[in-house]
């Protein structure tokens, strides 16, 4: 059962699925639901022998097309919506033991296509307002299993993170009159200290206002809010660039790195997003080789995130870290 849930006090939805208490947690090592079936063998949730990439419904969705009527009403205080929407599993390889990053860059070339495909589909349905493409690695972010793949989910509302991201640039473009991402990529190519890497439509960075300690964010240079915009080499270049930034995570402590990957895009609605830009951001939870940084109180409840290192450090370090050749 899913259902969308409004908080008045911070005026935003939430979502309870209480059936996903029932989703798979680290199954048995003889069993990977998220690889091939065997022929002959016990069904997995992929039923081919082989595949490339593969994209299917989530089977513990927390949104779905056709939702079921919420348990109970709402009011005036507490509206309550249907949870309609789609939730899609990625999975990159049928190697359950496999290193996205240490695969050839035509993997990653084909899982940028995959991605630009899904958001096309999926913004494209009438329900859908945002398309958020993100991973999950490590058991340190809450991983079940271990398998490589990603996750969409596509919302019946803008989220608050996204929905803040383009109010800001709206708003800085009506006091300015310039685009806020432009300025910030400017700026960072002018000073250059937190620079991790670049190629010619994209540079990597570990922002100004960095709240994780080894945190970057990907920029595309030229002007488009959505993965769709871009053309065959600005796609290209996107896998580079996060082929490249992958591969520096697990060489900067020698050992593959967890993270939180993500994107942030335009909203589906086809209405414009001035002043913003497509951009991929990565959140590690490491701050040393041996110590997590925690969401705290001042981050959970406050949402004021505290930062033990300088960006420019961190930036040094990371872009000092050679990729595997």
């Amino acid at each position: 059962m899913s259902e969308m849930r409004w908080n008045p006090t911070l005026e935003e939805w939430v979502v309870t699925a209480t059936h996903r208490q029932d989703r798979t947690f680290f199954p048995p090592p003889d069993y990977d639901p998220l690889a091939p079936t065997k022929p002959g063998g016990f069904p997995t949730e992929i039923p081919a022998p082989a595949y490339e990439i593969v994209v299917f419904e989530n089977k513990f969705p927390s949104f779905r097309p056709v939702p079921p009527e919420p348990s109970l009403s709402g009011t005036e205080l507490y509206p309550v919506r249907p949870a309609q929407g789609v939730c899609e599993v990625v999975c990159y390889t049928p190697q359950q033991d496999a290193e996205l990053y240490s695969l050839p860059i035509e993997k990653m070339n084909a899982l940028v296509q995959v991605w630009a495909d899904r958001y096309a589909d999926l913004s494209a349905r009438p329900y859908v307002d945002y398309v958020y493409i993100f991973e999950n690695r490590g058991r340190e972010i809450g991983v079940t299993l271990p398998h490589p793949h990603g996750q969409i989910y596509a919302y019946p509302f803008v989220p608050p993170i996204p929905q803040r991201e383009l109010q800001a640039a709206r708003n800085y473009l009506e006091r300015t009159g310039k685009n806020l991402y432009q300025e910030i990529v400017d700026a960072e190519l002018q000073d250059g200290r937190r620079i991790v890497c670049q190629n010619s439509h994209f540079v990597a960075i570990v922002p100004f206002y960095a709240r994780y300690p080894y945190e970057v964010h990907i920029i595309a240079l030229g002007s488009c809010t959505a993965i769709t915009d871009m053309g065959a080499e600005e796609l290209e270049a996107l896998a580079a660039i996060m082929h490249r930034v992958g591969q520096k995570y697990n060489n900067l402590w020698q050992r593959s790195l967890p993270y939180i990957m993500l994107m942030h895009q335009r909203a589906c609605s086809g209405e414009e997003a001035p002043g913003y830009r497509f951009h991929v951001e990565y959140y590690p939870p490491y701050r040393t080789p041996d110590k997590l940084k925690y969401l705290a109180g001042s981050e959970a409840g406050a949402g004021l995130f505290i930062n033990d290192t300088h960006a420019e450090d961190t930036a040094r370090i990371l872009r000092e870290t050679e990729p595997a050749e």
